[in-house]
């Protein structure tokens, strides 16, 4: 059977659709056969230091040029991308870049420091530390690399669909990092069944503005080169240029984390009257609250998806046709996948009842990189399990409950967050809210709320609202802590488990305080 693999995808575009504008990042712009040359100078530049199938390279590096054609000049050569946030430091580069066997690491100058200070630890070959945006005492200077370089096709691999193209990595800052692996088949997969979902064609304009380090980025990054559209990748999430980007490249497909969501909509301007362009939001990474799942279709109608996924690998999607109609779901599995609901035993729950997701598809990971046991425990007869609780109605569609991990025990009943969430986000005055458990002598364990407002309130007068609104008594919250920023990953996602630390800190200097 013929392989799917990704690495001939820029060639062909090249090929049959040169003049077509293939990639924007600030004020370069490029059209196929010219991405193909660049792409093909950093191939062959690769090639020149040993790099070829199977070889591991690293990236710590921010949205960017370099950083966008990493991903096809590796792909190329059938070595395997890592790439990783360039907001991880010390140990966590050291457990990261050695955990992947990492041959070689491209990085910029900005970063560079933080690796130097760690190279004694690392297992990269001392030639093998490249620098992007100029030169560096050290360090190989790309530019230089790059400029004497063949822009001529490199040699094919010998690719099989099963070979590994990427491994992404969800943290660096344990000691036992879980690298999760990607192949070739697997990216085609999300570049053919998400460009299909995602109603994308070689005439649409997709813009990113997350990093593009992280997987939530390849569910439009991978269908764009696979379509031969337009991607407009952004240096960084920034509410107005997001919005004025969106107007000047006319861009119709965008991704959105929730917080990032949340920013746009503080804005007037972020309205399908002033850009009439877009056919697509999708919001990924966490639930989005249904209030602003409301105030988003109010604004853009015919235009909202949200996926709930994992990196590992299984997928849903809530297609923009019935966002209206199933507001509160993110849908049901993406082609060619299953779902199911299960208990701690692995049996599978009736409609309405909350257990863990397991699913199984065409996007499953193939393991953690170098971790049999873990991949053991996560890959269970070639279903995944998420870690994620939720529930389906009557019609198959899945609505989530949480984090198994975050999931409250109150009196011996289960206390969903988002429950609560979904609450106290409806009071005026709230503007973000995370609500997590924290142990209580009587219950076990009881609700706090974070919240971020967006005008005074007294927070009494706010937990009383709260809590009348609450009908079971096991869901009343027990206290609310006021933010005025929330703790998030470079994802985007909050942090509650930094929350917790925060509530429990505040009480402890609360205690401690004079009378």
């Amino acid at each position: 059977m013929y392989p799917l693999t990704i690495n001939n995808w820029l060639t062909q575009h090249a090929q049959f659709r040169p003049d077509h504008l293939a990639f924007v990042f600030g004020d370069t712009r490029l059209t196929f056969a010219e991405l193909n040359r660049s792409v093909n100078r950093m191939a062959n530049a690769l090639r020149t230091a040993g790099v070829g199938k199977g070889d591991k390279v690293a990236t710590v590096l921010p949205n960017s040029r370099e950083l966008y054609e990493t991903f096809w000049a590796v792909a190329k050569l059938g070595a395997v991308l890592v790439p990783m946030s360039p907001m991880v430091r010390g140990r966590g580069l050291i457990n990261l870049l050695n955990d992947a066997d990492s041959g070689l690491v491209l990085t910029d100058t900005a970063h560079a420091p933080f690796l130097d200070e760690v190279r004694s630890e690392l297992v990269i070959p001392a030639t093998n530390y490249w620098v992007i945006d100029g030169e560096l005492s050290g360090w190989q200077s790309y530019p230089v690399l790059w400029q004497t370089a063949s822009q001529t096709e490199p040699p094919p691999p010998d690719l099989a669909s099963d070979d590994l193209y990427n491994i992404m990595y969800s943290s660096g800052t344990t000691g036992s990092p879980k690298g999760i692996m990607h192949s070739h088949f697997v990216r085609s997969m999300y570049g053919s069944l998400f460009a299909n979902a995602f109603r994308i064609q070689p005439e649409s304009v997709i813009m990113h503005s997350g990093a593009i380090v992280f997987n939530g980025a390849m569910l439009t990054f991978m269908p764009a080169m696979f379509i031969g559209c337009t991607y407009v990748l952004l240096k960084e999430f920034v509410a107005q240029p997001v919005i004025q980007t969106i107007a000047s490249e006319g861009v119709t497909h965008t991704i959105l984390v929730p917080t990032q969501l949340v920013s746009c909509l503080q804005s007037p301007e972020f309205t399908i009257n002033t850009l009439p362009t877009i056919e697509y939001i999708l919001s990924v990474g966490a639930p989005l609250l249904n209030q602003y799942k409301e105030k988003l279709i109010e604004r853009f109608p015919n235009t909202f998806y949200e996926l709930y996924g994992l990196t590992e690998g299984f997928m849903t999607v809530l297609d923009k046709t019935v966002s209206t109609q199933k507001t509160g779901s993110v849908d049901r599995p993406i082609w060619f996948s299953d779902m199911k609901i299960v208990n701690d035993d692995g049996d599978e729950l009736p409609t309405g009842e909350v257990g863990e997701i397991i699913g199984r598809g065409p996007f499953l990971t193939s393991g953690y990189y170098k971790k049999p046991f873990q991949t053991a425990d996560a890959l269970r007869k070639g279903w995944l399990y998420t870690g994620d609780l939720g529930y389906t109605d009557e019609d198959g569609y899945l609505f989530l409950s949480g984090r198994k991990k975050d999931l409250i025990i109150s009196g011996g009943v289960n206390v969903y967050p988002k429950d609560i969430e979904e609450i106290i986000i409806r009071h005026p005055a709230v503007a973000e809210v995370a609500v997590f458990g924290i142990p209580h002598d009587d219950w076990g364990e009881t609700p706090v709320a974070a919240v971020r407002l967006a005008i005074d309130v007294s927070l009494h007068e706010l937990k009383d609202w709260t809590n009348k609104n609450i009908e079971a008594r096991y869901q009343k919250i027990f206290a609310i802590m006021l933010t005025d920023e929330f703790p998030k990953n470079v994802a985007g996602k909050i942090l509650k488990n930094v929350l917790q630390q925060q509530y429990h800190e505040t009480i402890k200097k609360a205690k401690g305080a004079p009378s």
